[in-house]
């Protein structure tokens, strides 16, 4: 479909939402659809939440372009790299019952020696590599863990940087990868199970890495800008075809630990509800507070001010210079989540421990535009919208 044709349905649409709405969903309702058409988006969805109470939640444009479906609230998306968070929650389970520790040779955990070869007597432990310090180089292919395996690989020279473990950060999605063997090795449960099982249905969500494993009729088509039209990306593929030949504990990252959760903005929103309370929402804790708080909290700090460094805990990470409040850009005040990026997606989910407002948006599809990055954008619209205005 023509992108500049997309929108004539979409304003008539969200017009006619606007006019029955509280105040404040009046307010948030337009900031979005500012930057749906700033931005010729196909579809939106966003929820809000303020003292652990989800306040805001709507979704705009489309689902699919094909049959112009509304997009809804229940409709999920992949959420690339928030998925990170989960896989380092379920790891943060095993630590709590001391099965785990966040310091422990990874060696030791997957089976076979994983060593920097610039620094062979460096050990690498599992907090390095959920803090992304791990010191890793991600492959064009970072859906195996082969690259980390010297039986397979060799000296692996390829997949490391120079520095010593520990001692650098580099964005590591092959490290989350790794991750997710590691969980289903020590749980003995398969990764997307264990994870569906002990945190999505304990919550009461609707959710989970595998799409085989949910209704199909809800995903929102994810689309690529291409020469002036927007192309369907591939972002949900069944691996059935694959499972023939699966290992238990080494071939998790099909299921992508790094990248791989569906789930609707309404369902993220309750899932991040869990760890503003520091691990508990609505009486059932999944993590204990000390753990909560231990993803919470820099490992890495940003030792210079480049783009690509972020000031990063255990998948979990503290926005620098983001929110366009002066409050929240000092230490101590700087708000806390993840961002996605993949196939044309993109994902927020951002809150302030301090002052209890969150904020999940993902879209199916947008257009760049010069100068402005469109997740800060869509972010700062729904903050000043929403949380700024009292």
């Amino acid at each position: 479909m023509k992108i500049n044709r997309l929108f004539l349905g979409i304003v008539a649409c969200a017009l006619l939402l606007t006019s029955c709405t509280s105040p404040l969903e009046k307010r948030t309702n337009e900031a979005i659809m500012q930057v749906m058409n700033d931005f010729q988006v196909v579809g939106i969805s966003a929820a809000v939440v303020k003292d652990g109470q989800i306040v805001y939640n709507q979704s705009f444009g489309y689902k699919d372009l094909e049959s112009k479906t509304p997009l809804a609230n229940n409709h999920m998306m992949r959420i690339a790299s928030i998925s990170k968070s989960f896989t380092a929650t379920s790891l943060m389970q095993f630590v709590d019952r001391g099965i785990l520790s966040l310091d422990d040779d990874i060696s030791d955990l997957i089976g076979f020696t994983i060593r920097n070869p610039h620094h062979p007597d460096t050990p690498i432990t599992l907090r390095m590599v959920l803090s992304h310090t791990a010191s890793f180089r991600d492959p064009e292919n970072y859906s195996t863990i082969d690259h980390l395996n010297p039986a397979i690989s060799g000296d692996c020279m390829a997949t490391y940087y120079e520095y010593a473990p520990g001692e650098g950060y580099n964005y590591s999605n092959l490290g989350l990868n790794l991750a997710g063997a590691i969980l289903e090795k020590i749980s003995g449960v398969r990764f997307d199970n264990y994870v569906r099982d002990s945190i999505i249905l304990r919550l009461g969500l609707n959710g989970g890495h595998n799409i085989d494993s949910l209704d199909n009729d809800l995903f929102a088509q994810i689309y690529r800008p291409r020469e002036g039209e927007y192309k369907k990306s591939n972002a949900y593929s069944s691996v059935s075809h694959r499972m023939e030949d699966y290992v238990m504990g080494y071939s998790a990252p099909i299921f992508s630990p790094t990248g791989g959760v569906k789930i609707s903005a309404h369902d993220l929103a309750q899932y991040m509800i869990m760890h503003m309370n520091y691990g508990e929402s609505n009486g059932v804790r999944i993590i204990s507070e000390q753990s909560a708080k231990t993803m919470q909290t820099p490992v890495w700090y940003i030792q210079n001010i480049h783009e690509w460094e972020d000031q990063y805990g255990l998948c979990l990470k503290e926005f620098v210079d983001y929110i366009n409040d002066d409050k929240y850009n000092a230490s101590g005040q700087y708000p806390i989540g993840h961002t996605g990026s993949a196939y044309g997606l993109r994902s927020i989910m951002i809150w302030s421990p301090q002052d209890q407002w969150g904020i999940v948006a993902m879209t199916n599809g947008y257009t760049e535009v010069e100068g402005q990055d469109f997740l800060k954008t869509l972010t700062n619209q729904i903050y000043k919208a929403s949380i700024a205005v009292q």
